[in-house]
């Protein structure tokens, strides 16, 4: 994969370009944006620009497959550029961006790094960054492929059906598609984009898990108002959601995508773990459906964390679909309990006394935190780390390593 000379020089400047990251994604971005403003409309979310989240996510990328093709020269990261590629084919990413990218992205590391870009420097990581961009573009294409779309033209118009008020703060839409066809193919746990466009004209766009059966013609989003914190706006796309959309409303959907997903033949043995905190329980409730309308009988245990019982949207769904699986069982966790809830707890989630099967598969979705802890109270358990799979919401701060 990487050559012997291009990976010397990699392992050589790997620290100072690790360092300057930063620096080198804000100048990418602000220059980019600069010369195409228009991939704000449409293909960036703002909301992220603004709190650095995506700026970060992309100088995380970046180190973490430079580091990988040092420990390996010979394989590629399967799970980082999987995960990437999902998120990207979910907003529309095509070929010729790639060379965009490369234009500003090499662009701010000449002008942070100044001299030290000497021309074996430059074309070593010429070398990896095409090596990242020509894997992610062939699986781009396989999904497109897949999702029978063509590469970037993902958006379709869905009716939505049903207004759902969840809690305070979370709203669930039932949508079917406007034109008339059959839904497209989901698997439980996927996620869809959902392209909006703004009072200035400007479209906006935001993933968000389908929290119901992924078979049928209905889709079912479920949408928390995302308030802003330390200074960041809040999220434009949650905001005009739950403030004008109502039923007969149309909304853009993506094809849906996303490599964290549940495919149960009715044959299935090996148990399922769902454990989820807050918002983060919606693609589970979308995988106990898909269960319950396979009468599977795989054992499942399913784990949530909230404020409180208030605070926890799609609770009653959850628990019936428990009741409907014959071998299933649900623990909540809530730092409020207010009133006695069957099979809750007080405090954060602990799991210490719950049983969860080392052969089990896991799937893990909540705040960063959380996950983190989770997932570290998971391996000491036992649970192998290749059992646990993760969904983040938002640009990917967290790539653990297979071990890590």
């Amino acid at each position: 994969m990487l050559s012997a000379e291009s990976a010397a020089v990699i392992r050589a400047t790997l620290p100072a370009v690790g360092a300057a990251l930063d620096e080198i994604t804000t100048r990418f971005y602000g220059s980019m944006f600069r010369d195409r403003p228009e991939l704000l409309d449409g293909m960036f979310n703002r909301g992220n620009q603004a709190s650095g989240a995506q700026r970060r996510a992309l100088a995380g990328s970046i180190a973490g497959f430079a580091t990988a093709l040092l420990d390996d020269p010979d394989t590629r990261p399967d799970t980082l550029l999987d995960r990437i590629a999902h998120k990207h084919a979910s907003v529309g990413v095509t070929d010729d961006q790639y060379t965009i990218v490369h234009k500003y992205l090499f662009g701010a590391i000449a002008e942070v790094l100044g001299d030290a870009v000497t021309p074996e420097v430059a074309a070593a990581w010429d070398e990896v960054y095409w090596l990242m961009a020509g894997a992610l573009i062939g699986r781009e294409a396989r999904l497109y492929q897949d999702a029978g779309v063509e590469p970037g033209k993902v958006w379709r118009q869905w009716t939505v059906v049903e207004r759902r008020v969840e809690t305070p703060d979370v709203v669930s839409f039932l949508l079917r598609p406007a034109d008339g066809r059959p839904a497209p193919r989901t698997r439980a746990g996927q996620y869809v984009s959902v392209r909006v466009r703004m009072a200035d004209g400007v479209h906006q766009l935001r993933q968000y898990s389908l929290s119901s059966e992924p078979g049928g013609d209905l889709r079912r989003i479920t949408v928390k108002r995302v308030a802003g914190t330390a200074g960041t706006p809040d999220g434009e796309v949650s905001g005009l959601l739950h403030e004008q959309v109502r039923e007969g409303d149309e909304l853009a959907l993506s094809a849906p995508f996303g490599d964290v997903f549940l495919d149960d033949p009715a044959d299935a043995t090996a148990p399922v773990t769902l454990i989820s905190a807050g918002i983060g329980g919606t693609p589970m409730t979308g995988i106990l459906a898909h269960l319950q309308v396979l009468g599977s009988a795989r054992p499942v245990l399913v784990l949530h964390a909230d404020r409180s019982p208030a605070d926890h949207a799609l609770r009653a769904d959850t628990r019936r679909l428990v009741e409907r699986l014959p071998n299933a069982r649900a623990v909540f966790w809530y730092e409020r309990p207010g009133t006695k809830e069957p099979d809750a707890r007080e405090g954060l989630m602990n799991l210490d006394g719950i049983e969860v099967p080392v052969d089990s598969a896991v799937f893990l979705c909540g705040p960063l935190p959380f996950m983190r802890e989770v997932r570290a109270q998971l391996l000491r358990a036992g649970v192998p780390a290749k059992s646990i799979r993760y969904e983040v919401f938002g640009p990917d701060l967290w790539l653990p390593g297979p071990g890590a």
